[in-house]
């Protein structure tokens, strides 16, 4: 089965760039913990850790034999063993799961500047009101909106090397800097807070619905598998490719649960069953608050360019199917030069002007309806866990396995995926009803 032809519109081509993939995702996982409990928290960042791995083992052994004539990636992957329909399935998947990433880093943008803002209210203003020094979340969404239709208009933006290493930097300070003052507060307290049941919840049907929100936010917090191929594609040979990729990503899934099971474990120990939703922003009133608000604006210096890598792969494939449709069509194609003083000359596309400027408006616009940081960050990992770490590499592999049904193999892969899809369906509702709750609450 080939690769789309050239009377076919284009497939998200990309992945985001691997040095963004890093997302704030860790700064939930203490809240995730305290959902969970010491025990059942844990061992589900474990679980779906090594279900994140042995999803790499199948892409990796997939793509030995997939691809030869073409730049590879995830989506390639999945049309070239699996089928146009899928590969299109595959990329409304991504699609709506970068869009939905935009919402969350301007909710967690948000969050932060308000956290900063906060701690000077409280360690810097001393007996003014923060009422009076604070304005509205919806103020610093619209700030970062604006940001972004700036940042959105310069082309290949995401593609900027300096971009990934920032962005890496960024995210590495902030989690440290979690980790650090969680242990301070620890020894402070005198004690580890926290408990095997975690956060007790008014009915069990409601403490249902907490777990399903936690194992949501620890799903989002794996996405390795859609880059993978672009990272195994730079690879040499000999020994395979398929093997180096193996030790590579069972040393980085190790190094990366570690990390997460240090933030998460440390995080609740600190607070037990008062743990925040995002970990930094329980640090307002410590002695450290410098340090935590250089970490918030880490955060937010990160958010800013997550935004770009993960939007601008969305905004090339949407222009480049209206560039497919109408080839004449002077809008969509004529850019123009436009010079302004101090400002060097720019090429100017209305249709990149006004899709652009859309996207961005409408993010911002949701994250505004929608301001909460672990239901959405829920949603997102449930609607991507299953189908792209699970689904589609079980069905590729048997696919060029050719694994004969109702074999011992094709029966635990099976088994493998339904467990999948139920866990992910769990997450789904449960941070859905946790979007209603906190909305009409």
């Amino acid at each position: 089965m080939g690769l789309a032809n050239e009377n076919t519109p284009p497939l998200l081509n990309k992945a985001p760039h691997p040095g963004a993939v890093k997302r704030t995702g860790v700064l939930s996982l203490a809240w995730s913990i305290g959902q969970l409990g010491w025990v059942a928290g844990s061992f589900s960042i474990l679980i779906i850790a090594s279900t994140t791995l042995f999803s790499s083992f199948l892409l990796s052994n997939t793509f030995l034999s997939s691809l030869p004539h073409t730049t590879p990636s995830y989506l390639h992957l999945v049309h070239f063993n699996l089928g146009l329909t899928n590969g299109r399935l595959c990329g409304l998947l991504v699609s709506i799961s970068l869009y939905g990433f935009g919402i969350a880093f301007i909710i967690t943008s948000a969050i932060s500047i308000r956290a900063i803002l906060n701690s000077y209210c409280n360690n810097i203003t001393a007996g003014i009101p923060c009422e009076s020094v604070e304005p509205s979340y919806y103020i610093y969404m619209l700030l970062f909106g604006v940001i972004q239709i700036v940042l959105s208009q310069i082309p290949h933006f995401h593609n900027i090397k300096w971009l990934s290493v920032l962005a890496a930097i960024m995210s590495f300070a902030y989690s440290f800097i979690a980790i650090g003052l969680s242990i301070v507060l620890v020894l402070e307290n005198g004690h580890v807070k926290g408990s095997i049941e975690g956060i007790i919840a008014t009915s069990a049907t409601e403490k249902l619905w907490l777990v399903a929100q936690g194992l949501g936010d620890i799903s989002f917090s794996y996405p390795f598998s859609t880059i993978l191929i672009e990272i195994q594609d730079t690879l040499k040979s000999p020994p395979p490719e398929n093997q180096t990729m193996n030790k590579a990503s069972t040393i980085s899934v190790a190094i990366t649960t570690f990390f997460y099971l240090g933030c998460a474990c440390a995080g609740y120990a600190a607070f037990g069953n008062d743990t925040p939703g995002n970990l930094l922003t329980g640090f307002g009133s410590s002695r450290f608050y410098w340090l935590v608000d250089f970490a918030n604006a880490c955060i937010v210096v990160h958010m800013v360019g997550a935004y770009q890598v993960y939007s601008q792969p969305l905004f090339a494939n949407v222009e480049n199917w209206f560039h497919f449709k109408f080839p004449h069509c002077e809008f969509m194609n004529h850019t123009y030069t436009v010079k302004l003083p101090l400002v060097p000359a720019f090429g100017l596309n209305f249709l990149r002007l006004s899709f652009r400027t859309t996207y961005v408006a409408s993010t911002t616009v949701i994250a505004m309806i929608f301001p909460y940081f672990n239901q959405i960050l829920g949603v997102l990992g449930s609607i991507t866990f299953w189908p792209l770490t699970i689904y589609f590499p079980v069905e590729m592999y048997l696919n060029q396995s050719s694994t004969q049904a109702w074999t011992i193999k094709w029966v635990m892969l099976r088994t493998f995926s339904i467990f999948g899809s139920m866990l992910g369906l769990l997450t789904l509702i449960g941070s859905i009803k946790g979007i209603v709750t906190e909305k009409i609450s």
